[in-house]
This record gives C-alpha cells, sequence and structure tokens, in this order.
C-alpha cells in the first residue's frame, strides 16, 4: 500500500516545520492529533482506519481528516468520490449480477427508490463492493443506506440526498467499526441517535438555538459527550466563558471542560462541590507581572531614599 501522507519516501517520519507550522496556524487540535497517529504508523494506514485506535466516532475522524486534506498533509481519500473505495467492477461484472443474484438485483431497485434516481454504472459498483467485497449482508447495507439518506438530509435539507460515494464510504467505517450485522446496526443506530440528542441539548444550553452544529462546533459536541458531561455541566461551563469573556468563546468553554474532566467533574454537584472547597482551602497565591513591577518600583524608590540621606 503506498503511503497515504505526502512526504519524501528517503526522509525518516519526523515532522517537518512546514506541517508544524500549517497545523499550528490551522489551530485544530484532532487534525494535529490524527497527523500524529499517522506518522506513528509511517503513513501505512489510512486516516479513518485509526477510528478504534483514536476512540473516534466516524463524524469526528471526517471532519478531522477533511481538514488534514484541506492543509494537503494527506493525499486525497481514496473514499473520495473521484476514485472508488473498493474494487471498480466492470459494466458486464455489474450486468450479470444483476441477472444471477436476485438479492443483488432486490437491493438496487431499494436503494433506487430511496435515493430517487437511477443508480450509475460506477453507483452500481460502489453497491457491489460493499456487497462483495466488504461482505455486508443487503439488509445491513439498506439499513445502512436509510440511515445515510435521513443524516444527509438532517445536516443539507429536506429533500437533499446523498451520493453513493458518501454511502459507500459510511459503509466502509461501519465494516471497520465491527457492524456487521443487523443487530450491531441496530445498536450503532441507537448510540447514534442518543448522541444527536445530547447534541441538541447542548446547542439549547449554549444559547445557540435549535439549530444543527456545524463542523467544528460537532467535534466540541462529541468530545464533551465522549468526556460524560450532562448538559446541566455544560450550561456551567458557558455561564463562566460567558462571565470571563464578555462573549461566547468555543475554545474557552472547551478548556473548561477539559479541566474538569481531568479532574474527575463530570455532574454539576461534583464541580460545585470542588469549587467550594477550593475556596475554604487556603492556597498560596501565585505571583503575577503586576506583583513583581510592584516589588521592582519598592526597591527602586527605596534605593532613591537612601541616595537622598546620603546627599
Amino acid at each position: 500500500m503506498p503511503n497515504i501522507l505526502i512526504h519524501p519516501q528517503d526522509e525518516p517520519f519526523l515532522i517537518s516545520p512546514q506541517a508544524l507550522r500549517r497545523l499550528l496556524d490551522r489551530g485544530d487540535a484532532d487534525a494535529a492529533l490524527l497527523y500524529l497517529a499517522l506518522l506513528r504508523h509511517q503513513g501505512a494506514l489510512s486516516p479513518r482506519s485509526l477510528t478504534k485506535e483514536l476512540r473516534w466516532d466516524p463524524e469526528r475522524m471526517d471532519a478531522a481528516e477533511t481538514v488534514l486534506r484541506e492543509l494537503e498533509l494527506v493525499a486525497s481519500d481514496p473514499g473520495d468520490e473521484r476514485e472508488p473505495v473498493q474494487q471498480d467492477y466492470r459494466q458486464d461484472e455489474i450486468a450479470f449480477q444483476l441477472e444471477n443474484n436476485p438479492e443483488f438485483l432486490q437491493l438496487t431497485a431499494q436503494v433506487e427508490s430511496r435515493l430517487g434516481k437511477r443508480l450509475s454504472p460506477l453507483d452500481l459498483s460502489r453497491l457491489l463492493g460493499l456487497m462483495n467485497e466488504l461482505d455486508l449482508p443487503s439488509d445491513v447495507i439498506y439499513t445502512l443506506v436509510n440511515h445515510c439518506v435521513e443524516r444527509y438530509a438532517a445536516r443539507h435539507g429536506a429533500g437533499q440526498r446523498p451520493k453513493m460515494a458518501y454511502i459507500e464510504r459510511t459503509g466502509a467505517r461501519w465494516y471497520q467499526m465491527g457492524i456487521h450485522t443487523q443487530a450491531a446496526a441496530a445498536e450503532y443506530l441507537k448510540r447514534y441517535a442518543r448522541q444527536q440528542a445530547h447534541y441538541a441539548e447542548y446547542m439549547r444550553v449554549l444559547e445557540l438555538g435549535d439549530r444543527l452544529p456545524v463542523g467544528l462546533e460537532e467535534k466540541y459536541l462529541a468530545a464533551w459527550h465522549e468526556m460524560g458531561f450532562p448538559p446541566e455541566a455544560v450550561a456551567l461551563a458557558y455561564e463562566k466563558t460567558v462571565l470571563n469573556c464578555r462573549e461566547f468563546k468555543w475554545s474557552y468553554c472547551n478548556g473548561i471542560l477539559k479541566r474538569w474532566d481531568r479532574d474527575g467533574l463530570h455532574t454539576p454537584e461534583e464541580i460545585e462541590k470542588d469549587e467550594q472547597a477550593g475556596k475554604k482551602k487556603p492556597g498560596k497565591r501565585h505571583k503575577t507581572n503586576e506583583d513583581e513591577i510592584g516589588k521592582y518600583v519598592r526597591q527602586l524608590q527605596k534605593k532613591m531614599e537612601k541616595e537622598r540621606d546620603s546627599t
């Protein structure tokens, strides 16, 4: 397999100053982490194959991978619409399957009805790849198609339908996540629905209304959900953010929640109890720049007084 990283073959896999600068300028933590994971595997794995290793959901992985492609730090995704993920079947092979494989013929009719269009030869090749190359049962594939149609419409508007390339990429992620049966698909969709419900609750406590989160916003929400924060805890972080920043800032709010997660604080009760304990506990005040400046001024004043007395 060729290296997915755009990196000279004769150089060691160390992060280059150019790559480092691009990542720092972009300021996307997930993209940087994904790039480091790719470096660890010497570029021999595609980004989506690291979903389990990074313990990310497909949407978070897709967002980080998109950033790396935009920064030209990884080659174009093999699952991009310009190139099929799976084997590109010839038209005579597709015709043979349609004539001799009733299951594939029925699935094709179902998918065409769901997408509201006739599948092209390339679309049929992608569909056949999901069945043959990934060995996904037809009922799982149809469940996948329905999920993709609903998710795409929710993000892009009612009546908008995904392309087969989108469905194929999602199917490849399902396969890598171990979703090979109808039972596994049903369990995943339950988790996905719960996650989306949490996103909606997060958006409301952040006073962002009922709209769907956009790419970077969804990455933050996914991280908070993975950390285990209920909406009430996010509401507390929101209040602190607005109080300190005079406006809502995603990065600042995320910093608060990451600190709480690091300290093992997730519920409002745990957070408030810790803050009350902190107020009662005498702590050593950290020196600030103002302290140092004040100290310097006092020393200077004493020196001037001594000189004045000596004269």
